[in-house]
Parts: C-alpha cells; structure tokens; sequence
C-alpha cells in the first residue's frame, strides 16, 4: 500500500523532531552537572566574602531554607556559621525581583548583633556599564554596606538618597541601586524580629534543611 505524501512528510518531520529533542537532552544532560558545579562555586566564593573569619564548620552543609520576607522573593537560603559551639555570623542568600532587568539573587553575611559583614552579588541581569555596578569587581558600591545595621542608620534612612535615605544611588540605575537596599534592609528587619531563626535549622521554626548542592543562579552569575 502506497503511504500518502502528507504521510511521508510528517514522519519524516517527526523523525527529526525526535532526534532534535534527544539532541537537546543530550547536550543538557553533559552540561547540566558542569553548570551547577560552576554556580555552586560562585556561591562558594561568594561565602568567603561575607562570612566571618572565625568558623570550622561548613556553612554550605548547614544551609537551610526559609520564608522570604522580601515580597515576591524565593525562599531565603540561610549558611549559619559556628566556632566550635559558638556561633559566629551568618551569610543569608536572598533573591529580589524588583531590579531593572529582573531578578537580582545577593548573599548578605552578618554577625551575631545584625551587622553587616559583607554583602555581594550572585547573579541578576542588570544593564552593562550602569547596573552592574552592584558587582564589588566593577565598583565599590556594594562596600557601602559593611559595618551598617539596621539601627546604623535607622531603619527609615535605609534607602536611597533620592528617596530621602543615607545610601548613594547608582548613575543611570537608581532602580537597582533602590532593589539591592530594599533586599538589604527586609532581612535586617527579619533578622531583628527573630534572630534565632539565623542561627541554625534546629532553631528556626519554619527552616528546612538546604545544602548547597548546586546553586539555582538567575541567569550568568556575576
């Protein structure tokens, strides 16, 4: 029996529609392990920056996930920091969605007190030139931070001196500059009202443990 040229034609179409699709999971499946080898190394390094210097447990084994309080953020990622029993800081992975060009994910490290350590970004999609300024190799920016609490300055100073606040803009990219602050302060006040939930999973309620096994980065990490 002759098969029908429309026939012919969609199984021929099929054909290669399958091996596209076996294609493209082939290459994902030989890509997919390098690539989050690679972002969970940007986070690890990220780590180094934030976390304080006196520590010797692993803080990327201990991670734990817990509710956001940045609105429309994920989950907070929380790397909790011990010497011996003591515990000394904490680096906090949050995520922003309110960056000009999308999602802005941060790693914010403080000390027992809610000091700021460090803070640095992970990943966002910020323009060229102007918005990657967050990232502390393009400029300085992001040191604007270190030694700041929420009480230093008060809370309400914790924006950007265009709104009236104590914190330098960025030329051309004030909407990022105003994200990465209003990310910063939101887990500063989360922070004060229960410090406890920063200091482990065993003390946080609503945490859920969350090693780092490979960091889910938004878009090239930065």
């Amino acid at each position: 029996m002759k098969v029908p040229a429309s026939l012919r034609a969609g199984l021929v179409l099929a054909g290669f529609v399958g091996v596209g699709l076996a294609a493209v999971a082939l290459v994902y499946e030989q890509t997919h392990e390098r690539i989050s080898a690679a972002e969970r190394q940007v986070v690890l390094d990220r780590l180094e920056a934030v976390l304080p210097h006196e520590y010797d447990n692993a803080p990327e084994e201990a991670a734990y996930r817990r509710p956001t309080p940045v609105p429309g953020g994920e989950p907070l990622r929380i790397f909790p920091a011990f010497s011996g029993d003591t515990f000394t800081g904490t680096a906090v992975e949050v995520t922003t969605p309110e960056g000009y060009s999308g999602t802005i994910r941060l790693l914010i490290g403080l000390d027992p007190e809610g000091r700021i350590l460090g803070v640095r970004t992970v990943a966002h999609r910020e323009t060229p030139g102007l918005g990657d300024a967050i990232e502390a190799d393009r400029s300085d920016w992001i040191h604007g931070f270190d030694g700041h609490s929420l009480d230093n300055p008060p809370e309400p100073q914790w924006r950007v001196a265009q709104d009236g606040g104590e914190f330098d803009g960025i030329t051309g990219a004030t909407i990022t500059a105003r994200a990465v602050i209003d990310a910063v302060r939101e887990v500063l006040v989360d922070f004060a009202a229960d410090p406890d939930a920063y200091r482990g999973v065993e003390e946080a309620d609503d945490g859920e443990p969350a090693p780092l096994d490979g960091a889910q980065t938004e878009g090239p990490a930065q």
